[in-house]
């Protein structure tokens, strides 16, 4: 099968994925050998492949937003057969036992493994998952559709929930990217006052669009306190400016699983009970919530297709910010629909 594998880490411009010719895995005990229609390219994709967040394993296939046909199921496998649509998201697989697993935050696993990190993911035209682990999709979304919501629309959920922001209240988005874009949905659909800080006039405009109350750049202070903020941009000072912006007793929800740093702030800031929180992967849990809400709303999702062999061009336009919405590769033979 066509693959595209991180041998070592290297910037987008020097096309750290390689194209390789590798053997359909066979599903084991417990897995589904999966057809990719369709994955997404997320951010993470972007800072494994450049290094920024340390490999786990390499060589390694990429991408964790997989949408899909089950070709093939292991031994022991009984809640999916072939020709059933899948999808396949970050979290991959956790130890079950755990105290963390025990008490519904799996996201938290330290024997967790993770799609495209740990296990070959979807830059490849077929690749295996566990079974207790694929999602089941709405039909009312496309793979092209799909793919986004698996990485992104399911941890900006996340996000949301634990910025604790509220229905009716005020909340603010850090950056404008693909995952903020469906969060907002799911925001606005809540009925919350949004108030979005990208440094993009074009991204101010499409949450505007969205349904944002104001949008403005990094130089600008949202109009009124925050009750709750989600950064997504992949920067300690963006950290600090929704701190700044934020009411007392709020919480500030850092969207990322890599910052450059937080810069010093004074304690000011954080005085009156203001408080940040990071924000982990995400719960099997989260991403059936999520899929739920996302067919209910309906979320919208802004897409550009690729073949496969253009991912490095994804990953080079990601980091320039030349992409509206999501990357979304397409592998030869891709049965999307």
């Amino acid at each position: 099968m066509r693959a595209l594998v991180v041998e070592r880490p290297a910037p987008a411009a020097g096309h750290p994925l390689h194209p390789a010719d590798l053997p359909t895995p066979d599903p084991g005990p417990g897995e589904i050998l999966l057809r990719v229609a369709a994955c997404a390219v997320c951010r993470t994709d972007l800072q494994i492949a450049e290094g920024d967040v340390a490999a786990r394993r390499l060589p390694i296939v990429p991408g964790h937003q997989v949408t899909g046909i089950v070709e093939a199921v292991g031994a022991g496998v009984d809640q999916w057969k072939p020709g059933d649509r899948a999808g396949v998201a970050w979290l991959g697989d956790s130890c079950g036992h755990c105290e963390f697993c025990r008490t519904g935050r799996e996201n938290l696993c330290p024997d967790a493994r993770f799609t495209g990190w740990d296990r070959d993911g979807g830059y490849a035209e077929a690749m295996t998952a566990r079974a207790d682990f694929a999602l089941r999709l709405p039909e009312s979304f496309t793979d092209l559709e799909a793919a986004p919501l698996l990485c992104g629309g399911i941890i900006g959920y996340r996000a949301l929930k634990i910025s604790g922001i509220q229905p009716g209240a005020r909340l603010g988005l850090y950056g404008f990217g693909a995952s903020a874009s469906l969060a907002i949905q799911v925001a606005v659909h809540w009925g919350c006052e949004v108030y979005v800080v990208t440094r993009s006039e074009h991204e101010q405009r499409r949450a505007r669009e969205l349904g944002a109350a104001w949008a403005g750049g990094y130089d600008e202070v949202p109009p009124v306190p925050l009750q709750a903020a989600v950064t997504f941009a992949p920067a300690g000072s963006v950290v600090v400016a929704a701190l700044r912006a934020l009411e007392r007793g709020g919480t500030v929800a850092i969207n990322a699983i890599h910052l450059d740093r937080i810069p010093e702030f004074p304690y000011d800031l954080l005085w009156w009970e203001r408080s940040i929180r990071s924000v982990a992967n995400f719960t099997r849990q989260d991403a059936r919530e999520f899929l739920a809400l996302a067919a209910e709303i309906p979320i919208r999702t802004a897409v550009e297709s690729l073949p496969l062999e253009e991912g490095n061009t994804a990953l080079q336009r990601l980091e320039a910010g030349r992409v509206e919405g999501a990357f979304v590769l397409l592998p030869p033979g891709s049965p999307v629909r």
